[in-house]
């Protein structure tokens, strides 16, 4: 019986979640993963956090397809402070985006928040604050998170994936990764 592997990466900002790109692209060939696994979901080349990766196929539809509704929360730096009134739009779920509208969501302030500077660091206007979230969503639309606080008109400035299914991203530096077991996820 074949024995899969099951891996939490910390991935840094900058580096696509796939293994082959164009010429200078940082790609997932560069951090020495295991032969035969892939990404399971992805995360866009702007955002930073857990990826986890698989050759086990099986697994990997239970953690990505949407009918699973396995969570997934995110740290999220946006531009101005956002009212409740606002973030309960996002709860309430039902953003449309592209002809598809979101599931309710957990969505809190993360007040006195702190986490290293990213390199290269985000755009900051000098007059215009900006705030952190914390999102937890049940799907995961290409760029979904993004689109969601645009819609309310708080553009996202850095995006960091925290947790999946039950897996938490902590002390995992960015850039490596750890062996883990289905369970620690699922």
């Amino acid at each position: 019986m074949k024995k899969y592997k099951y891996i939490a990466f910390n991935k840094p900002f900058g580096v696509l979640t796939q293994f082959t790109g164009e010429i200078n692209d940082r790609t997932l060939a560069d951090f020495n993963f295991p032969k035969d696994v892939y990404a399971a979901g992805r995360l866009d080349k702007d955002s930073e956090g857990l990826l986890i990766l698989t050759d086990d196929g099986v697994f990997n539809q239970k953690l990505t397809n949407p009918k699973s509704e396995k969570e997934k929360t995110y740290y999220v730096q946006v531009e101005k402070i956002p009212t409740e009134k606002s973030l309960d739009i996002l709860r309430a779920g039902k953003v449309n985006i592209q002809n598809y509208y979101t599931l309710p969501c957990r969505v809190e302030k993360l007040d006195d928040f702190e986490i290293e500077p990213r390199v290269p660091p985000i755009r900051e206007r000098k007059n215009i604050p900006t705030s952190w979230l914390s999102i937890t969503i049940k799907e995961g639309k290409n760029r979904q998170v993004r689109k969601m606080t645009a819609h309310i008109g708080h553009p996202t400035l850095r995006l960091i994936r925290v947790s999946v299914g039950k897996f938490k991203l902590e002390g995992i530096e960015p850039g490596k990764w750890i062996e883990v077991s289905p369970n620690d996820i699922l």
